[in-house]
């Protein structure tokens, strides 16, 4: 398990992370989300044990992370722009690999070789960038990690590869409890991918919770009336928004689905329904109820 107690890390003066305290548990897909600068990458790094907390604590199995060589040998960390080592190739940066980390597969590297369609001889500097990521990703995994961090894992990677890596990573959840956290600002990119997902804004967590629970927790109403009741008449509900446009109100309204069609249902609508919004709506809505802007937190 991870888990972060009050984390804190600061730059030149400027909190990146501020008090941040969250679980991710054994076997999870974790996605955190948020925009550019939002603290993402530092969480990743801090998790891995790049980075030494200026404030609090960050635990990988009970242990703290920093020059622990033990837990470190457990997590493997694929940052945004992946390092190679110069003039390496795939089958080096294996063989390399092999002598850091004591776990490395070596039927799982020749069973990704398969799956990844590169030239595992040619030197990675010169591929493009999409095929430099399959090969960090490659190597990645192959390292076995009990801890698999993704910064950016879609990256550069056409929908086939995304498809692909999200099946080895559903495969490896399922068959060897590894546990993935990958950093994004593509929300819907992770949708259909994790099971937990931590919103992350101005280096604070916002929403930390299961997508299916996220999911749940917001509603969109369209009704249409003879004629609309007063704004204050809907004051019993948790209203984030409200639009109306002649006989049609529309409202995002926090809560249970069924308990908000029977207290509209009260005022005699023409029709009412419920849709339930996507994740990246849910988000924005979210942000924009505790006075954020919400912009570029997702594409």
């Amino acid at each position: 398990m991870i888990e972060a107690k009050q984390l804190t890390k600061v730059f030149d003066g400027k909190k990146a992370l501020d008090s941040v305290s969250l679980k991710i548990g054994e076997g999870s897909i974790y996605g955190i989300v948020g925009s550019n600068g939002s603290g993402k990458s530092t969480l990743l790094r801090l998790i891995s044990g790049v980075y030494m907390p200026d404030g609090g604590d960050i635990f990988v199995d009970g242990e703290p992370v920093f020059n622990n060589v033990g837990i470190k040998s457990q997590i493997a960390y694929l940052g945004d722009t992946p390092y190679f080592l110069p003039g390496a190739t795939i089958n080096e940066t294996a063989k390399f690999c092999r002598r850091m980390y004591p776990h490395f597969d070596n039927a799982l590297f020749n069973r990704l070789i398969e799956i990844f369609p590169l030239d595992y001889k040619a030197k990675i500097a010169t591929m493009s960038k999409g095929m430099q990521r399959q090969a960090a990703l490659i190597t990645a995994i192959s390292i076995s990690p009990k801890y698999l961090l993704l910064d950016e894992a879609f990256d550069g990677l056409d929908a086939v590869m995304r498809r692909t890596l999200k099946g080895i990573l559903i495969e490896g959840a399922e068959s060897r409890s590894m546990t993935t956290v990958i950093a994004s600002h593509n929300v819907r990119e992770l949708e259909s991918l994790c099971d937990c997902v931590g919103l992350i804004h101005n280096g604070h967590i916002l929403f930390n919770d299961e997508v299916e629970n996220l999911l749940g927790r917001l509603h969109k109403l369209q009704a249409a009336f003879d004629r609309i009741p007063e704004i204050t008449a809907f004051s019993g509900l948790d209203i984030l928004k409200t639009e109306r446009s002649g006989s049609l109100v529309r409202m995002v309204i926090r809560g249970d689905e069924d308990e908000i069609l029977s207290y509209i249902n009260r005022f005699s609508p023409i029709f009412a329904e419920c849709v339930e919004p996507s994740l990246e709506e849910i988000f924005i809505y979210e942000l924009e109820a505790k006075g954020y802007d919400s912009k570029n937190i997702a594409e």
